[in-house]
């Protein structure tokens, strides 16, 4: 994001952080039972596992004028893209699972939260 002094208001935001790493979860898990145990084959190199993130990553993709990113980040109840991007996936193991990822790692939290 180009404005490197925004931050974003954690509680205005957290209902829908919650509610973006549950559906996340939910996929996940629902993803993991289509495949009634079976191993995708990959895909352009990247596994099921690595394309059900990137999918995710995707959705995300978006870019604000510093002045509208200000705007919302004081308004919306929902976190900058980035933040829905990389929030979730960091604290998912899956996501680690996929990447081969370790404890220390930038997109692995030390504390994860887990909903369910």
């Amino acid at each position: 994001m180009a404005v490197d002094t925004l931050k974003v208001n954690g509680k205005l935001t957290l209902g829908e952080n919650i509610a973006d790493l549950a559906g996340l979860t939910m996929a996940c898990g629902a993803y993991r039972r289509s495949l009634a145990g079976r191993e995708p084959e990959p895909i352009d190199g990247l596994t099921g596992p690595q394309r059900f993130c990137l999918a995710w990553a995707q959705v995300w993709r978006g870019m604000y004028r510093p002045q509208y990113a200000t705007l919302l980040a004081q308004v919306d109840p929902h976190a900058p893209p980035h933040l829905r991007t990389n929030g979730p996936l960091s604290n998912m193991p899956e996501f680690a699972e996929a990447f081969s990822c370790k404890a220390g790692d930038p997109m692995v939290r030390e504390t994860q939260a887990e909903i369910w």
